[in-house]
């Protein structure tokens, strides 16, 4: 009898272990920004930041202690299609809720979500709030952090088909002649019951204007679920991103359903090949030196332009939210990015042992997971960014290690890197100025 009380005992704190850390729910899945528009005009010509027929910036919100609240419309126009509300950053995690109704929570503010709305939204006025936790139950992976305030940034409701562009993935391979062959993926999603069918029509177009290649696809989906449409392009050398010649394609895409025009997305695209031999770095099968600059995600472009001239060709970012805009920025300037994942446990110290640091506890495992991963698909489209940073200042152990090994299920040539793991195997080492 005692034998299994002791093993009933056992199971109680095992269940009460793992309520310590809440998993986010209600998101869509992770992946780079899609901004959607009805012709192909605006999408050639919109500006960032701006509001479209099927995109609508929420810039003007109520704050009432931790709860930001603010009303938007849903038009007669979106019926019949999905409705999406995305956040760029909060100052911790939060909930959302629609119309008074909660639909999803986030446990990692850093990262841009996005939630599928559409069964709890109207045509007319709506009304969603976000409520950011106070007192941070993840505070503990967020030394960095100062007793912040509770702030938002960057939300928007977009509206999409049924059978949508959900994101778009690139891969660039040498080829023995110094030219490149590119794969472009298009990730299309059904949010369908039954069936459905749609047209994908893609262009790429190099920086002259010239066609790298064009073409469309059917692609048939069943209930509620993805598939990926992909195709290859020939990009000569002399056309490869690095940072002596950040070189950006454009690539259009339009989705069509029973001969209707859906949506238009239109994003400028780098094709460059990362491979590390020991410690040396190349781009494009040229070996690179980097020279290392640590920054925040929030450094002014000013700031950005300034460590380039004084020749700097690698941000290293310090965890945080990382502003779109300021990847775009790197992309377009020739700056190399290692993106750093949200986790800085230094409060916590170096012990591995039972109340020591998170890095070693099991059952902060879904958390470091969690936010590995958002940050590599949150940024891993972008040229600019040649390696991914698993955490800083945070001790080492379990976490960490199926971190690295998680993201590498990926199959992404680009190196895994955590300098302060005291040399362990869960660190693709680099060479840096």
């Amino acid at each position: 009898m005692r034998t299994i009380l002791s093993l009933l005992a056992l199971f109680s704190l095992c269940g009460l272990r793992a309520q310590d850390y809440n998993a986010s729910y209600g998101l869509e899945s992770p992946g780079g920004e899609v901004n959607v528009h009805p012709t192909a005009t605006s999408a050639a010509t919109s500006q960032p930041g701006t509001d479209n027929r099927y995109l609508t910036r929420l810039n003007s919100w109520e704050q009432n202690g931790n709860i930001f609240s603010t009303a938007f419309t849903v038009p007669f126009a979106w019926i019949n299609r999905q409705v999406f509300f995305r956040l760029e950053q909060a100052s911790g995690e939060y909930d959302v809720r629609i119309n008074g109704r909660k639909v999803a929570y986030n446990a990692d503010g850093n990262a841009p979500a996005v939630i599928n709305i559409t069964k709890q939204v109207g045509e007319g006025r709506n009304l969603v709030e976000v409520i950011v936790t106070q007192p941070s139950p993840t505070a503990l992976l967020e030394s960095w952090r100062e007793a912040p305030a509770p702030a938002i940034a960057g939300a928007s409701i977009m509206s999409q088909p049924t059978m949508h562009i959900r994101d778009i993935l690139v891969r660039t391979r040498m080829g023995e002649d110094g030219d490149a062959s590119a794969e472009v993926a298009i990730v299309v999603k059904s949010d369908a019951l039954n069936p459905r069918s749609s047209r994908i029509f893609y262009d790429l177009l190099s920086p002259a204007g010239r066609n790298a290649a064009t073409g469309y696809k059917d692609i048939t989906l069943d209930m509620r679920r993805e598939d990926t449409v992909r195709f290859l392009a020939r990009i000569p050398a002399d056309s490869l991103w690095s940072a002596a010649q950040p070189t950006l394609y454009t690539l259009r895409v339009k989705t069509q359903h029973e001969g209707r025009d859906e949506e238009f997305v239109q994003i400028p695209l780098g094709f460059r090949a990362v491979t590390v031999e020991g410690k040396q770095m190349s781009i494009n099968a040229q070996p690179v030196t980097l020279r290392v600059r640590e920054v925040p995600g929030t450094i002014p472009q000013q700031e950005v332009e300034a460590l380039r001239k004084e020749g700097y060709n690698t941000l290293k970012l310090l965890p945080g939210p990382v502003p779109e805009p300021l990847l775009d920025s790197c992309d377009r300037w020739g700056l190399y990015v290692i993106a750093q994942a949200p986790i800085d446990t230094r409060r916590s110290g170096e012990s591995r042992k039972i109340g020591g640091n998170p890095s070693n506890d099991p059952r902060w495992k879904e958390a470091y997971l969690e936010r590995t991963e958002n940050n590599y698909h949150a940024t891993k489209r972008h040229p600019s960014v040649i390696a991914f940073s698993l955490a800083t200042r945070s001790a080492n152990g379990i976490n960490l290690y199926e971190s690295y090994l998680n993201l590498k299920r990926f199959g992404d040539e680009r190196p895994l890197i955590y300098p302060d793991g005291g040399g362990e195997w869960n660190n693709d080492p680099l060479l840096t100025e």
